[in-house]
C-alpha cells in the first residue's frame, strides 16, 4: 500500500472534523503535496473547498518552516565564513574556509542529489524565483525547491511569496480537474 493509499483510508477513519487535519498532514509530505493532498480529501469524501484549503496550508506551513530554517542555517555558515576571513590577517583565506564557503557542494552526494541540483540550477539560471517556483511542481516538490532557493540566498518574503503563488494555483487547478472528473463519472 502506497503513502497516498494509505493517506486516504485515514481519511475515511477518522471523524469528519479531523479529515481536513489529515488532509493537511498529507500536504506537507514532499511528492504528496497541496495537489496530492486535495485529491485525497476529495475522493476521501471531504467537500472540495475544505479539501483544498487544508491542504494548501498543510503545504505552505512546511515549505514555510523548511524556508526558514535553512534560510536560517545559510546565514550562519555565511557568517561564520566571514568571521573566519577577518580573522586572517595576511589577507588569505585558509583552506577550511574555502570548504565552509562551498559547504553547499557535496563531493559525496549521491548522483540522484546531484541530478536533483543540476536540474534545479537549470531551472532557476533559466526562470528565476517565479519561475522556479510556479514550474517547480513539475520538477520537483515545492520542499526541494524552496529550500535550494533559501540555500542559494533567495530572499525569504520573496520565496514564501512565490511558493505560496505556486501551492494555492498548483492545489486550486487539481482540486478543479478532480472535482469536474469526479462530477462526470459515477
Amino acid at each position: 500500500m502506497n503513502l497516498m493509499e494509505q493517506f486516504q483510508a485515514l481519511v475515511a477513519q477518522v471523524p469528519e472534523l479531523v479529515q481536513p487535519l489529515i488532509v493537511a498532514l498529507a500536504g506537507a509530505v514532499p511528492f504528496i503535496e497541496g495537489e496530492g493532498a486535495a485529491t485525497i480529501g476529495i475522493i476521501g469524501g471531504i467537500n472540495p473547498v475544505v479539501a483544498a484549503i487544508a491542504a494548501i496550508v498543510g503545504n505552505f506551513v512546511c515549505v514555510a518552516v523548511l524556508v526558514l530554517l535553512s534560510a536560517r542555517a545559510r546565514r550562519a555558515v555565511v557568517a561564520r565564513s566571514r568571521a573566519r576571513r577577518l580573522v586572517n590577517a595576511d589577507g588569505t583565506i585558509a583552506a577550511e574556509d574555502a570548504s565552509a564557503a562551498g559547504a553547499l557542494v557535496d563531493p559525496h552526494e549521491s548522483d540522484r542529489k546531484a541530478a536533483r541540483r543540476v536540474k534545479f540550477q537549470r531551472s532557476f539560471e533559466r526562470y528565476g524565483v517565479p519561475g522556479v517556483s510556479l514550474l517547480g511542481p513539475l520538477l520537483l516538490p515545492t520542499q526541494f525547491t524552496a529550500t535550494m532557493l533559501a540555500g542559494a540566498g533567495v530572499g525569504t518574503a520573496r520565496i514564501l511569496f512565490w511558493q505560496g503563488v505556486a501551492i494555492v494555483g498548483w492545489t486550486t487547478l487539481l482540486t478543479l480537474i478532480i472535482t469536474g472528473v469526479l462530477t462526470v463519472v459515477p
